[in-house]
C-alpha cells in the first residue's frame, strides 16, 4: 500500500503544521531536506489521525490537544503492518513525531508528551557479510600475484586475528610476540581494553619475514607510504578495495575479513572463546557468527524437498 505524498488535511491541522514548520524555519538549524522529511512525517500523521476518526464518525480535527499515547502506538501498528515499512523507517517516522509533540509540550500547547512512552521499532540484527571459499582464495591470490609483501601481510593478519581495522593501523613492533611454535598480538581495543589474539603458522610465517624488511624506526607495523605515520583506516579500506576489484570480490571492506576470521572460528572453537579473541563484551555480538546465512537456510529447506 502506498500514501499519498500530499495527503489532505483540515484546516486545523495544516494550521498545526504551518506553526511547527515556522518554528523549525526559524529557530532550528536543520538542512531543507531534514525539516521537509519532519513535516512530510507529520503531515502523513494528521491525515492518518482525521482518516481514523472520520471512518468512525468521530466529530474531531488535528490539534496536539487530542492525540493520546494509544492513538500513536495504533499509528506505530499501521506502519508496520498496512504499510509493511522497514525498522529503520518506521523509527524514523516516530522520531520526526517525538520531536513534534516534545515541542509542543515545551511550550505548553499540551500538558503531557503522548509520544514519551512510545518505544522503538527492535530492529533484527543482519548477519554481517559471509566472504565464501572461493573469495577468500581470489583475494589471497590477488594480493600474492601483484602486491608488496607489506600488504600481503596486512590481508594476512586481517583474514588470520580477526583485528578490527583501528587496531590493524596502530600496530606497533613492541605488541607482537613470536615463538617458534606460537605467538600472539597484545592489542588495545574499544575502551582500553587490552587481549591478547594468538597468532597461526600462517600468521607468524608471513610476519617473521616482514618483519626482517621493516626498518627499526618504525614506530607502526604498517606506516604510511606517504606519511609514515600509522596507516589510516581510509588508506586501509582503499587497500583491501585495490585486491578486491583484482580478485572480482563485490563489496569489500577489512571488516568483511574480521567476519570471515569470526565465521570460520565460530565453526571449531567454542562461542565464549571466541569472544575473547575478537574482544566482544558480550555473546550476543558473537552470535552472529552462528547465525545461517540466506544460501545455508535454503540448503537445510531443500534437506526435507519432495522430489
Amino acid at each position: 500500500m502506498k500514501r499519498n505524498a500530499q495527503p489532505e488535511i483540515s484546516e486545523e491541522g495544516q494550521q498545526a503544521l504551518n506553526e511547527y514548520g515556522q518554528m523549525l524555519q526559524q529557530l532550528e538549524d536543520l538542512s531543507p531536506v531534514t525539516t521537509r522529511n519532519y513535516l512530510s512525517d507529520l503531515r502523513q500523521f494528521i491525515a492518518w489521525c482525521e482518516d481514523f476518526w472520520h471512518e468512525r464518525q468521530e466529530d474531531r480535527f488535528f490539534t496536539p490537544k487530542v492525540v493520546a499515547p494509544a492513538m500513536l502506538m495504533r499509528y506505530r501498528e499501521y506502519l508496520q503492518t498496512t504499510l509493511s515499512l522497514k525498522p529503520a523507517t518506521v523509527n524514523r517516522t516516530l522520531m520526526s513525531l517525538k520531536r513534534y509533540f516534545a515541542w509542543t509540550r515545551k511550550t505548553q500547547l499540551i500538558q503531557s508528551d503522548p509520544a514519551s512512552p512510545i518505544k522503538f521499532v527492535p530492529k533484527e540484527a543482519s548477519p554481517p557479510r559471509h566472504l565464501n571459499d572461493d573469495e577468500e582464495d581470489a583475494l589471497i591470490a590477488a594480493v600474492n600475484a601483484t602486491g608488496t609483501l607489506r600488504d600481503q601481510t596486512i590481508i594476512t593478519l586481517l583474514l588470520h586475528t580477526g583485528l578490527r581495522a583501528q587496531e590493524l593501523c596502530t600496530l606497533t613492533r613492541q605488541q607482537i610476540h613470536l615463538g617458534k611454535r606460537n605467538g600472539m598480538l597484545r592489542i588495545i581495543g574499544k575502551r582500553k581494553k587490552v587481549r591478547e589474539v594468538p597468532l597461526n603458522t600462517t600468521a607468524r610465517s608471513v610476519l617473521n619475514q616482514y618483519l626482517g624488511t621493516l626498518p627499526q624506526e618504525c614506530q607502526y607495523l604498517f606506516p604510511s607510504e606517504k606519511t609514515h605515520r600509522a596507516l589510516t583506516e581510509r588508506a586501509l579500506g582503499h587497500l583491501v578495495t585495490k585486491y578486491a576489484t583484482q580478485a572480482q570480490v563485490a563489496d569489500l571492506s577489512p571488516h568483511d575479513l574480521r567476519h570471515r576470521f569470526g565465521y570460520r572460528m565460530a565453526e571449531v572453537v567454542p562461542l565464549h572463546r571466541l569472544a575473547q579473541i575478537m574482544g566482544h563484551d558480550s555473546l550476543d555480538t558473537t552470535m552472529l557468527y552462528i547465525r545461517g546465512t540466506k544460501q545455508d537456510l535454503q540448503q537445510d529447506v531443500e534437506k526435507i524437498a519432495w522430489i
